[in-house]
């Protein structure tokens, strides 16, 4: 397996960023641990110390468009939560869920590129079966996280391995429930390099309704979107992604509504064994966990939790890089 990359510095197209809110309008946020600036179009943030929701915000909606990806609460305009994209982060006014003061938060972050193998799309449904709407990744999206901006609706979830016929299945972000078949999310049509279909569903495709697709194509070194088997006890499976993680989220997909996903990054704690959980589907605080190690080319799992570690049942993950497991000149990463 080749562990080569095109991407030597993943903190150009993603940052995990950690800050203390101070309750005050204008709180500039700058990325603090890289070379390399970036203007975020995607920024995920949510409260470590409280029970506030996670906001989404991206550019291609507009700063002050916050979604909240535990609910399925239709976009609203909020110029109190993320009112701007910087060059080299972003800045939150006054809200609970973005900037309490003494509280404290996480930011995770993405650069809109097909170099990196991302790309926001914003659609208007048209409640037909086997629409193809354009993206521009100029690769196979292997993942698409896609939620109905104007309606009270669940948030889909296309994942490459949830199953072995991913095109009539879904997953969804807002709840901890098993994989879903439904032929109208996706109308029964893989993604291809230059469309992804939807069909009749109102999370995808509601007529005269706005939409907005997240859409993640593997890149080597820099993501991996992939599933394994747990086994339920301390000495988990190890998952090989190709370089030392910055960013894992993990869904048990098989086991029938009690697995949440789960949330991890190289910040939180940052250090193994202990590696601070959040949850996607929830607006639970963060909690003390001892699930993952993150390691130089992949991640393992330390314990029986279900989310992470269930027995003979299938995880699906999405995970970003903070540094490939060896470079295009061949020098290989450490473990942290």
């Amino acid at each position: 397996m080749a562990a080569y990359t095109t991407i030597d510095d993943p903190s150009a197209y993603f940052k995990v960023q950690l800050y203390t809110g101070n309750g005050s309008a204008n709180h500039a946020i700058t990325f603090d641990d890289t070379d390399t600036d970036m203007q975020p179009d995607f920024v995920w943030i949510k409260n470590r110390d409280a029970t506030d929701s996670h906001c989404v915000f991206d550019a291609v909606r507009g700063a002050t468009k916050v979604l909240h990806a535990d609910t399925t609460a239709a976009e609203a305009t909020d110029a109190d939560t993320l009112d701007s994209f910087t060059s080299d982060g972003f800045q939150v006014d006054a809200d609970v869920k973005v900037n309490t003061n003494t509280e404290d938060y996480v930011a995770w972050s993405w650069k809109e590129s097909a170099t990196a193998g991302f790309d926001i799309v914003s659609y208007t449904g048209n409640g037909t079966d086997d629409t193809d709407i354009s993206h521009s990744l100029s690769a196979v999206p292997h993942v698409m996280i896609v939620k109905n901006r104007e309606t009270v609706e669940h948030w889909a979830v296309y994942h490459h391995k949830v199953s072995s016929d991913p095109e009539t299945d879904f997953l969804k972000l807002n709840l901890n429930s098993a994989v879903g078949d439904d032929v109208n999310k996706w109308s029964d049509e893989a993604p291809t390099s230059s469309v992804f279909t939807v069909g009749s569903s109102t999370y995808t495709n509601e007529d005269g309704v706005g939409m907005i697709a997240y859409l993640f194509s593997e890149k080597q070194g820099f993501s991996k979107f992939g599933s394994y088997t747990g086994n339920g006890n301390a000495d988990g499976p190890f998952i090989y992604t190709g370089f030392r993680p910055a960013f894992v989220m993990i869904k048990c997909a098989t086991r029938a509504g009690t697995d949440i996903w789960t949330m991890y990054d190289n910040k939180r704690e940052g250090y193994n064994v202990d590696n601070d959980a959040l949850s996607a589907d929830t607006n639970a605080a963060e909690r003390t966990s001892d699930d993952i190690d993150i390691l130089s080319n992949g991640f393992k799992c330390r314990n029986s939790v279900t989310d992470v570690n269930p027995s003979g049942e299938t995880a699906v993950y999405i995970a970003f890089a903070e540094a490939p497991f060896v470079n295009s000149s061949g020098v290989p990463c450490n473990a942290r």
